[in-house]
């Protein structure tokens, strides 16, 4: 999909409205129909603007939401009361299955959902094989630059036959964003960087991958890829076209969506699934 729009605006939730509101219902329904049957303990280590933790605990599981001491209101990360978790000091030591005590939130309709307030990049608090599923949502893998420790991370903690579901932000929105800053001699170098490294434009820095360097990264944590797919190919200006038009059908478009063919070259992110050999 090429960018139909300013790359800066992926920054900004307020712009393309309707793009981002169909972009985040395309976002739940691909997270509802990647979670695993039954009751699963299932760990999350998305960014603060993700859903995942509430749909996962409203599915039934038992989640364990871990995110950094400040999060925007209205996310997952958060009881009602804005009560923040202990994070893993060395004076609470991990239960039985290998979870550190955590503050419960608010109850979920079928699950459990609890936070821990620590370091999304890091895992190393956590036991081997003490998980049946890791979601890293709102590119989580992006954010954080050491990208392969994390993944070997995520490894090592997932039960074998355990499952991962990561976002990140893709070539694509690499290019989009160098070009329009003007970075012409980065963006002449990109198809042969290793690692591509682009400034956002609230001053972080995001890491870009394309399908061939996200298996890679994937299988060398030995990890197995089950697909790779853009998050939407549905471009913006299509989108804000159709919800102007009939704003009752962004369920239609979704649907549409979900059943594109796709094309895991294109998007400015792309969403992994991958399982631990059991």
């Amino acid at each position: 999909m090429r960018p139909s729009a300013s790359a800066t605006a992926v920054g900004d939730p307020k712009s393309l409205a309707p793009y981002w509101r169909f972009h985040r219902a395309v976002a739940e329904a691909q997270l509802r129909s990647w979670l695993p049957s039954g009751r699963r303990l299932l760990v999350d280590i998305s960014g603060p603007l993700a859903g995942t933790a509430r749909i996962a605990a409203a599915a039934g599981h038992r989640v364990l939401r871990i995110a950094g001491t400040h999060l925007p209101d209205g996310t997952d990360g958060a009881g009602p009361d804005g009560t923040d978790g202990a994070g893993p000091d060395g004076t609470d030591g991990a239960g039985p299955d290998g979870i550190p005590p955590a503050t419960s939130l608010a109850p979920a309709s079928a699950g459990e959902l609890s936070r821990l307030a620590w370091d999304p990049g890091s895992l190393a608090f956590l036991a081997d094989d003490c998980a049946d599923g890791v979601m890293a949502e709102d590119r989580t893998l992006s954010r954080q630059l050491a990208t392969e420790t994390l993944i070997a991370d995520i490894a090592r903690v997932l039960r074998p036959g355990g499952r991962v579901l990561a976002c990140v932000d893709s070539l694509v929105l690499g290019m989009a964003l160098l070009a329009e800053q003007r970075h012409w001699a980065e963006l002449t170098d990109l198809p042969h960087a290793d690692v591509v490294l682009v400034p956002w434009p609230d001053g972080t820095i995001t890491r870009c991958f394309g399908a061939e360097q996200l298996r890679e990264l994937f299988d060398e944590a030995g990890l197995d890829v089950t697909w790779i797919r853009p998050r939407t190919m549905l471009s913006p200006s299509t989108v804000a076209h159709v919800l102007r038009r009939d704003p009752a059908a962004l369920g239609r478009l979704v649907e549409a969506e979900l059943a594109l063919r796709p094309d895991d070259s294109a998007g400015v992110q792309l969403v992994v699934s991958a399982r631990k050999p059991a």
